[in-house]
């Protein structure tokens, strides 16, 4: 038998055989038939060690395939033992770390789709500006070519190259958030500054298309690092700036409670449709109302910052129209 050749079996047979031999000596020398009934009943205590360890390494053979079954993918699940003992403590916790490591296996699959995914959006996005950088480059190198039409060009080139290194330097930002990485100051942050210096970059651009900026503050703070959060809050002006029709108006309000710290950003605009909600801060989503040089990473980018600041943000249509983003910065880990 297989089992016989087991160290610890044979150890504990060879205490039984000598524990039962030693009792059926005394026995003889007290009286013949106390040794007869001790050798009996030794012989038989041995015959059930015998019979319990041979079920018990049947369990043990059976989990063992099982097992074997599950890691070359032909089972997904050990089966459920509802009995008491040490083996069925050791299926129960074999059963958990299968499923964990399922889930983890499910989770690796999802992320390997994911990073191809997003892989695929790179390249795409990256690639329309290269070919036309290519395009431009070629035709920057006629000798003929008008000084007007070279010079519009020039700026084309440049436009196109600008806007490759933003994807690029997002795309970095991203990864060391992901990676954790990113390194986040925790310093008590003016709410008004914030603001400001988020809205520094866009007031040309918001006074060319005729929009007013409204900013009510009242003095708030909150803990976390400026420069990382006006990346994070200058992406949702952007957004809003570029929904908002000429002449229209873009307002932040600050509030501060004993909880958190809120910043509302809301524009007249045509709001948010229904379709795009769900998925306005995934990374590379384009809503229908997205211009064409849209990449769909910077409310990815700010949601990103703001999260990893003890932060959320949430997206909606204000009730008189036009699209609203809620942040807040919470003063305890909730």
């Amino acid at each position: 038998m297989k089992i016989i050749r087991n160290p610890e079996l044979k150890r504990e047979l060879l205490i039984d055989l000598a524990i039962t031999v030693a009792a059926a000596l005394i026995g003889f020398i007290i009286r013949p038939i106390y040794g007869i009934l001790a050798l009996a009943v030794g012989l038989l205590l041995s015959g059930a060690h015998i019979a319990f360890a041979v079920q018990r390494y049947r369990q043990m053979e059976a989990l063992a395939q099982r097992l074997d079954r599950i890691l070359h993918g032909q089972d997904r699940v050990l089966i459920e033992d509802a009995a008491e003992g040490e083996l069925s403590i050791l299926n129960s916790e074999l059963q958990k770390m299968t499923t964990r490591l399922q889930e983890q296996a499910n989770q690796l699959s999802s992320d390997k789709q994911q990073l191809t995914e997003a892989i695929q959006d790179i390249f795409h996005q990256i690639r329309t500006p290269l070919t036309s950088m290519n395009l431009l480059v070629s035709m920057l190198g006629e000798e003929n070519l008008p000084y007007d039409r070279r010079l519009s060009m020039t700026r084309e080139l440049r436009r196109q190259l600008e806007r490759v290194q933003w994807l690029v330097e997002t795309l970095l930002k991203l990864s060391k958030i992901d990676a954790g990485t990113a390194q986040f100051r925790s310093d008590l942050v003016s709410v008004a500054e914030l603001i400001e210096k988020a809205a520094q970059p866009l007031r040309i651009p918001m006074e060319l298309r005729e929009q007013s900026f409204t900013v009510h503050t009242t003095g708030e703070h909150f803990m976390g690092d400026l420069n990382w959060t006006t990346e994070a809050l200058g992406n949702i002006l952007k957004n809003c700036m570029e929904h908002t029709p000429v002449g229209g108006e873009i307002t932040v309000t600050a509030e501060e409670t004993a909880l958190f710290t809120e910043i509302v950003v809301e524009d007249n605009g045509p709001g948010i449709s229904k379709e795009d909600l769900p998925y306005l801060f995934d990374r590379f989503y384009k809503g229908a109302g997205s211009s064409d040089d849209s990449v769909g990473i910077g409310l990815a980018l700010s949601r990103s910052i703001i999260a990893s600041q003890n932060g959320t943000i949430k997206a909606e249509n204000a009730p008189t129209g036009g699209a609203r983003f809620t942040i807040r910065f919470y003063k305890s880990v909730i």
